[in-house]
């Protein structure tokens, strides 16, 4: 069997200390550039195939500083920090730019930490939802990556007239890789950025917009991804404020069982 889509996107080959080559993957293509999400997965992935990786992810922050060409990239990801149980790094995306100096187009800092069990809950209930079966799959359109992903919707759809009668920006969905894949922290960082724009939604007109960073909380361990398998996740995603070109929008991220995996903070630009 071929190997995923997915995997086939954030393959890594390292190239002396520190650094890796990868390359953007047409089956992730968005309007501009892959799909963002793709592009965190990949910079995370430099993160955990690095020799000297301590721990999981626990935080995870994207900035990006132009769309990613077609073609090869080159990776640092450097651990900046080491302590007794937790690890920071810094990493930077650069392509051959027109003049042959590297141009950067991304730039990245991540937390990794060793953690134990301790006392915890969540204050942070997944809301209740239809069974994704029961609903209909969102047909993708306009961007190949939406192909890669099984999307649910439960409320807060893509505006199917744009006319600019918006009135809230919240979306509840059910999603999965497609075909299926073991979740796990890459696939995790990507699923974080799945939400087209709020401003979409809240104005119910298409204006263009892209995210310029994205941090992402992981709240799951080993056990908590076995348990989601391959299964669906439930996410939502809501802007709370729109203002001279920027809005942030936040999400959050649970497995069929309940267990909030993960949540996200963006800042957006968007135009008139």
């Amino acid at each position: 069997m071929s190997e995923h889509f997915f995997d086939q996107a954030v393959a890594l080959t390292p190239e002396g200390d520190n650094a890796f080559r990868g390359a953007a993957h047409p089956a992730w293509a968005n309007m501009v550039g892959p799909f963002g999400g793709i592009t965190a997965a990949s910079a995370l992935n430099g993160v955990l195939s690095h020799p000297r990786l301590l721990g999981v992810p626990i935080a995870l922050t994207v900035n990006y500083a132009a769309a990613l060409g077609p073609g090869g990239y080159r990776l640092a990801a450097v651990p900046a920090r080491t302590n007794r149980s937790t690890q920071h790094w810094t990493m930077a995306m650069t392509q051959p730019g027109t003049d042959g100096t590297e141009d950067t187009v991304l730039t990245a800092t991540a937390v990794t930490a060793a953690r134990r069990e301790t006392w915890g809950l969540s204050d942070a209930p997944m809301p209740t939802a239809p069974a994704p079966q029961t609903l209909e799959r969102f047909k993708p359109f306009g961007a190949e990556w939406l192909k890669r992903y099984d999307m649910r919707t439960v409320h807060g759809a893509v505006p199917s007239t744009w006319d600019g009668s918006g009135e809230h920006s919240l979306t509840q969905l059910w999603v999965r890789d497609e075909p299926g894949r073991p979740l796990d922290f890459l696939s995790l960082a990507s699923l974080a950025d799945v939400f087209y724009p709020r401003v979409w939604l809240r104005r119910a007109t298409r204006v263009p917009a892209g995210t310029v960073s994205i941090t992402t909380y992981f709240h799951a361990d080993a056990a908590m991804l076995a348990r989601s398998g391959t299964g669906y996740l439930f996410g939502q995603a809501r802007g709370q404020a729109f203002s001279n070109g920027f809005f942030d929008q936040t999400a959050q991220l649970w497995n069929e069982g309940g267990e909030l995996l993960a949540t996200s903070h963006q800042i957006v630009y968007y135009k008139e």
